[in-house]
């Protein structure tokens, strides 16, 4: 499984019943939160993402609607006798606040949070199946996007074949990477006789909060899903630039020049209470997008 779902698709205040930015990439291991507006908690009740699931939580940016909600998730999780670890990815002020908030209440956590400073483009995380890199936006302050892609061996295994050449199980992983199997008596089974090439590995990019920056696109080049903010329609499009925003048109003209395969857009002013509009534009310019509405779950691939 690599599916996104959408738990808050607004910018800054809560309006129409949408609520501010959070998301969650869902693997069959993992399951990754990003960012965590003011209301994530009761979302996560509501379309049925369990907290327990979520080991790494990666924060854009320290505007509120974006993390306003995490504090609360946190202190729910340790409520709840959690117990394994958390990593947490965000500006290294954020630690500062978390710190304060938790000293005043006189709480301490049942479980350990491992802080990761988010200040550098880069590999910043990676399990046994995912790895993240950070890329920096432009917005108003410092600004992170995500960009999540799969570990894949370069090689599928035919398990019926190998059985029947009888390459021991142990031997798989080096099939995978590419080896021919020797056996006892010196023949040698060629690795296409037993593999196939694997899948592309899936990818997913975040690109949070920004401003209209065509060298982006080189960033998230050829991902299969990207999330692009669109917070005003094309015709406030001065407007979107001096709040370092993005319009409909221009979050598309970004998935067109980085030939992904699909398009999310989100973020949506609370001046809009109908989003019709902002398909239609942007599907002007770039066909398969979506509107990234609450509760959507995204499969990748």
């Amino acid at each position: 499984m690599f599916a996104i779902t959408i738990l808050g698709n607004n910018s800054a205040i809560p309006a129409f019943g949408r609520n501010p930015t959070a998301q969650v990439l869902q693997t069959q291991d993992d399951f990754f939160l990003i960012d965590c507006g003011e209301g994530t908690q009761l979302q996560m009740s509501k379309y049925k993402i369990r907290r327990s699931k979520i080991n790494h939580i990666f924060i854009s940016h320290m505007h509120g609607d974006h993390y306003f909600g995490l504090i609360g998730l946190l202190t729910s999780m340790s409520l709840l006798s959690r117990t394994q670890d958390l990593h947490l990815y965000g500006p290294s002020v954020l630690a500062d606040i978390l710190e304060l908030q938790l000293k005043a209440a006189k709480t301490t956590l049942s479980y350990r949070v491992h802080f990761h400073k988010l200040d550098k483009e880069g590999v910043i995380a990676e399990t046994s199946k995912i790895r993240v890199e950070s890329f920096r936006v432009k917005h108003r302050i410092d600004c992170f996007g995500f960009l999540f892609r799969e570990i894949r061996n370069p090689r599928s295994i035919n398990v019926e074949r190998a059985k029947a050449y009888e390459i021991p199980s142990a031997y798989y992983e080096q099939l995978q990477q590419g080896k021919d199997y020797v056996t006892k008596k010196g023949t040698i089974i060629p690795n296409e006789e037993v593999t196939s090439p694997a899948q592309k590995a899936r990818s997913y990019a975040y690109c949070a909060d920004t401003i209209y920056d065509e060298s982006l696109a080189e960033k998230v080049k050829g991902v299969d899903l990207i999330y692009h903010e669109a917070t005003y329609l094309k015709e406030h499009h001065k407007r979107a630039a001096e709040r370092f925003h993005s319009t409909t048109i221009q979050a598309a003209a970004i998935a067109r020049l980085a030939d992904v395969n699909k398009l999310l857009i989100g973020h949506f002013s609370s001046k809009y209470e109908v989003l019709d509009e902002f398909l239609k534009e942007a599907q002007e310019v770039f066909e398969n997008t979506e509107l990234a509405l609450e509760g959507a779950c995204f499969r990748i691939g």
